[in-house]
């Protein structure tokens, strides 16, 4: 048995790594020191073979700075939580359509036109249809930051600092955000990983998990990061700024919003929700203020319609606003579920989760929000979880196939002290694909639904269900 860890000062990485031999098997336990981490068995034809395989781990790891350690001597590190600060709004109630509630205190939400998505500080993610049935339920090992879509993909950013991709069956761990335990924000963009942390830096982190580049701010507590193809855009205690996606090169800086709580973007302008009260509007291009959404309230989180028409937020008051572009408010109501740590709007309705755990669907159509400004809300339905639901864990076991079928075959190969993923089936390119890192076997050849070229080339991302291919 050897155990290493690795584990900088700074808030950097804080892991382990142990390798067990027993025989003809290889087992390898890896994850954050303090945490029971992930398991990957190997067999081998035979006991030296076996041997030769741990060695070279074991070498790859000292090589990257690990050492050997104690087991329990160093301590799990602490993960900050967003502070819950929320106070019962004054404002007439919001017409709340249904409300689930998720169990613990939530800030991760995504709503496609299939489902709506949370994520909660205990680690379930819980799918729910639009019409306020829960459908399907995950476990993540440590509490969700936040859920965000790139395309077919759907990741979850987790306190045990791994990004897992929920878009099949069972998570995946896509990322491993190995500079920070404790993410703040993330968003992904054709692959791209951005993340923004306690620390008040942004770093980039490319489709095959490894580091591009990393940008201390001018300021701390990094909530905001938004990525579209060209840029990352990042917000702190000090500003909002944009930066190059290739280089990290910084384009702007703009202190005209400060105290940055929540980030949202459309395609020329950028949102930063504050402490300060205020939603600001700034110009991709080059980061002056276009308009000013004042609210009564510390701003947890803002979203728009499509193309910036009217622009939502959410207070520390359990108040929800909408203005319209310019910045005129229209109204101001009541969640009646706790403030709302994200939000998100879609087709007339507005989806918020909040400080009690609460998902919530708001109808914001003008008639609705009429009728509830002079009293009349519909009466909401409380939506439950099915006893029997049971939750998905993420797993590094795959199901096997013995023939192709439709699906796409790819191969695992070695390139230097990497594993590469590449397309076997015939038509396509020689590009590395996007792949889990964590079920990646040198020679080994797998089954996936399909991949699809990434929007800026050079790569292909594979999505749907993942097999071995005996």
């Amino acid at each position: 048995m050897t155990y290493l860890e690795l584990s900088e000062d700074g808030g950097g990485s804080h892991k382990f790594y142990e390798v067990i031999v027993a025989g003809a098997e290889v087992t390898i336990t890896y994850g954050r020191i303090g945490e029971p981490g992930q398991v990957k068995v190997s067999a081998f034809p035979t006991e030296a073979k076996a041997r030769a395989a741990a060695a070279k781990k074991v070498a790859e790891k000292t090589r990257k700075g690990y050492a050997p350690a104690v087991r329990g001597v160093r301590l799990r590190r602490a993960v900050t939580r967003r502070a819950i600060a929320s106070s019962r709004s004054t404002a007439q109630q919001a017409p709340v359509l249904w409300r689930f509630h998720s169990g613990a205190p939530a800030f991760g939400i995504f709503i496609d036109r299939e489902r709506c998505w949370v994520g909660n500080q205990r680690g379930d993610v819980y799918t729910v249809g639009h019409s306020g049935t829960v459908t399907g339920r995950f476990r993540l090992p440590d509490g969700v930051k936040c859920i965000v879509a790139d395309d077919f993909w759907i990741y979850a950013g987790c306190d045990d600092g791994r990004v897992y991709d929920l878009s099949g069956k069972v998570p995946r761990s896509a990322y491993e955000i190995s500079a920070d335990v404790d993410i703040y924000w993330l968003d992904i963009h054709d692959g791209v990983l951005g993340v923004s942390d306690r620390a008040g830096r942004v770093t980039a982190i490319d489709y095959e998990d490894e580091f591009q580049w990393a940008r201390d701010g001018s300021g701390d507590s990094a909530w905001m990061v938004r990525c579209d193809q060209d840029s990352v855009y990042f917000g702190h205690s000090g500003g909002v700024a944009r930066y190059d996606v290739s280089d990290g090169s910084r384009i702007w800086e703009s202190k005209a919003a400060d105290s940055v709580l929540f980030g949202w973007q459309e395609e020329h302008s950028v949102y930063a929700g504050t402490g300060r009260r205020t939603v600001h509007r700034l110009a991709k291009a080059d980061g002056r203020v276009e308009a000013v959404y004042q609210c009564d309230g510390v701003v947890y989180s803002c979203a728009t319609s499509p193309g910036g028409q009217h622009v939502f937020a959410g207070d520390n008051h359990s108040s929800v606003y909408c203005f319209d572009a310019s910045g005129e408010r229209l109204w101001k109501l009541a969640t009646g579920c706790g403030s709302a740590f994200s939000m998100q709007f879609l087709d007339d309705r507005l989806y918020i989760v909040t400080t009690d755990g609460s998902l919530a669907c708001i109808d914001a159509g003008e008639a609705a929000i009429t009728a509830a400004r002079s009293g009349s809300v519909p009466q909401a339905l409380d939506v439950k979880a099915a006893a029997s639901l049971e939750a998905v864990e993420p797993s590094i076991v795959l199901e096997t196939a013995s023939e192709p079928g439709d699906g796409i075959v790819v191969e695992c190969v070695s390139e230097g002290e990497r594993l590469r993923v590449r397309v076997v089936s015939p038509g396509y390119e020689t590009w590395n694909v996007q792949f889990p890192k964590d079920v990646r076997e040198a020679g080994a050849r797998y089954l996936v639904d399909g991949v699809r070229p990434a929007g800026r080339g050079g790569f292909y991302r594979a999505y749907g269900e993942i097999r071995r291919l005996l």
